[in-house]
């Protein structure tokens, strides 16, 4: 199980596929969304493994990396993302981010060379365009976690995919954050504001929101990409904030076609 160091925080990362050899740019980052682990993923790993690796790191205070004392800053965990990629022997990534994981991604294409395209999903330019609180639930209670995730997916999904929603609070139980890890993180998104900065992304970047999210709205996706030189906006009709796991399928098929686009 592999492990990056940013200083003396320890971050576990999964990684898997190969990449292709001419290929200038071999592989795909995820950053993921305020106290989730890297479940949130599960959806899109096997979509970019393969023409892509696949670099799936816990954030800190989630799954099996360390919970320092926080509060946390979105620069923190920017440097983690650094940390991880170059553990990897990554030199070129694009990067796909959710929510606070958005956030991540623009401050890291603002400071590292090592940063191609973006996919964001669920993430406004500034912390309070996002309220992360009602994603919130103790690891440690099953019926919270359950609850919590009308935040995060429709009713219709959790009506529909009910198996989907027992393996998500479990998966949620051993890898999410807890309290004092999500309130640390809870302060980036706080502090976060890139608004004014946007037109220093030069990046190619693709803004996913779900038109039913409740912590985000898509307003606010919409801003996101004007603001951004290359940014493009697409509404994911009838998701919610987790558009990634919720409309997965469409979701796997524009990110892939934008990344393999020249």
């Amino acid at each position: 199980m592999p492990y990056a160091s940013n200083g003396d925080v320890d971050l576990y990362y999964e990684r898997d596929g190969e990449g292709g050899d001419d290929r200038d740019v071999d592989a795909v980052a995820f950053c993921g969304e305020i106290g989730y682990g890297p479940w949130q993923w599960g959806w899109q790993h096997a979509a970019v493994a393969g023409p892509y690796r696949a670099i799936v790191p816990a954030t800190r205070g989630t799954g099996d990396s360390d919970a320092p004392q926080g509060p946390y800053t979105v620069g923190q965990l920017a440097a983690d993302l650094d940390a991880v990629l170059a553990d990897a022997g990554v030199r070129a990534t694009h990067v796909v981010g959710v929510g606070l994981g958005g956030m991540v991604a623009l401050h890291a294409a603002l400071r590292s060379e090592r940063v191609r395209k973006l996919a964001l999903v669920g993430t406004p330019a500034y912390g309070s365009g996002l309220n992360p609180d009602p994603l919130w639930a103790d690891p440690a209670d099953p019926d919270a976690l359950e609850s919590s995730l009308r935040a995060a997916v429709t009713d219709e999904f959790l009506e529909y995919q009910p198996d989907v929603v027992s393996q998500i609070v479990e998966w949620r139980a051993v890898e999410d954050a807890d309290r004092t890890a999500w309130t640390a993180a809870r302060e980036a998104v706080a502090e976060f504001d890139v608004a004014d900065r946007l037109y220093e992304v030069s990046n190619e970047a693709l803004v996913l929101h779900g038109s039913e999210d409740a912590v985000c709205p898509s307003t606010k996706g919409e801003e996101l990409a004007e603001g951004l030189p290359r940014g493009e906006f697409v509404e994911i009709g009838g998701a919610g904030h987790l558009a990634n796991v919720e409309a997965s399928r469409e979701v796997n098929d524009r990110i892939v076609a934008f990344f393999d686009e020249e």
